[in-house]
């Protein structure tokens, strides 16, 4: 019976310890509405869900990547290339092909980096940080770093896809809430999602049981490029524009929310309702302390400590 007490105990404390995430963005809440009555007014309420809904389908895909055991750098670079792509495909071609240009574009990105990271054995930091690099200049060589905007504007339609509602909450909204279901399904109900934890966990014991892990990691990538990529149209929709400027920081703030979400840096572990979580905990920060007047400077510093937090506290669980 001790043994069982034991058991049910340890069980116990796992539990709280998986909620913490959710507490944590609980109590931030509370300490934000407490810094200002406005927090929890529709209007900044509003706000958080546009802010956290571009940011959620990125980290959809950097949830991915970090369980199959790698990074990826470009999130960032691929929102502002594929939020241009898409304005400019849009001014000649119309609003589908300016979406399926943007993503398919996402994709592509995804797939380069999958390719030189599993073909040619490049450490994913190194791989991702060069093509963060490579398409952010790409996205300044095709617009002139100039926004993509058109004479007349982006098709309204497109527009009024970020402030349309349905039930008093934007599309722009439900999409991601949507990709969440699908994503969740696919990575924790089927048997893809079971080869990209082992994967992450131990990729010499998942190729010894016939897992074919380049392709896993690989397709870990394409899919964060091409989320990322949807990520960059639902920008541009929402900024009315293209702009090359777009997406700076949004890698790490990615990274950093899935790690929140108790995801392992090392791969193998995570789970995607937990870095939703972790995303509203950044995106909440942020918002509590433009509320509370906050210099932009600090506000850097503020969220860069809480970066450094979540690789140390990750660091803490390993051991």
């Amino acid at each position: 019976m001790k043994f069982l007490g034991d058991r049910l105990n340890a069980a116990r404390l796992g539990w709280l310890a998986g909620q913490i995430p959710l507490l944590a963005l609980i109590v931030l809440c509370l300490i934000a509405s407490a810094l200002s009555d406005r927090f929890f007014s529709p209007i900044n309420i509003n706000n958080v869900l546009m802010q956290g809904a571009v940011m959620t389908v990125i980290t959809i895909g950097m949830t991915y990547v970090i369980i199959c055991g790698g990074f990826d750098l470009s999130v960032g670079s691929v929102v502002a290339l594929t939020g241009c792509v898409t304005a400019m495909a849009m001014l000649e071609a119309g609003i589908v092909a300016g979406v399926v240009a943007g993503v398919a574009v996402g994709a592509l990105v995804g797939l380069v980096n999958g390719l030189v990271v599993t073909r040619l054995d490049v450490n994913p930091f190194i791989a991702t940080l060069g093509t963060m690099v490579l398409f952010r200049g790409v996205t300044f060589l095709i617009t002139g770093g100039r926004p993509v905007v058109g004479e007349e504007g982006l098709p309204e339609l497109f527009l009024d896809f970020a402030i349309e509602r349905l039930f008093g909450i934007p599309y722009l909204v439900w999409l991601p809430v949507a990709l969440f279901g699908v994503f969740h399904w696919l990575l924790h109900h089927t048997a893809y999602g079971i080869r990209v934890f082992a994967t992450g966990g131990n990729t010499e014991a998942a190729y010894l049981a016939g897992v074919a892990v380049g392709r896993v990691r690989a397709s870990a990538y394409v899919w964060c490029g091409a989320l990322a990529g949807l990520a960059g149209v639902m920008l541009a929709s929402r900024l009315q524009s293209g702009q090359p400027t777009a997406g700076a920081f949004y890698e790490l703030t990615a990274i950093a929310a899935v790690v929140l979400g108790g995801a392992s840096l090392f791969g193998g572990e995570g789970k995607l309702y937990k870095s939703i979580i972790g995303v509203f905990i950044m995106v909440v920060l942020a918002n509590a302390l433009n509320l509370a007047n906050v210099h932009s400077y600090w506000q850097q510093v503020a969220i860069g400590l809480v970066i450094v937090a979540a690789a140390a506290a990750d660091r803490l669980r390993r051991r």
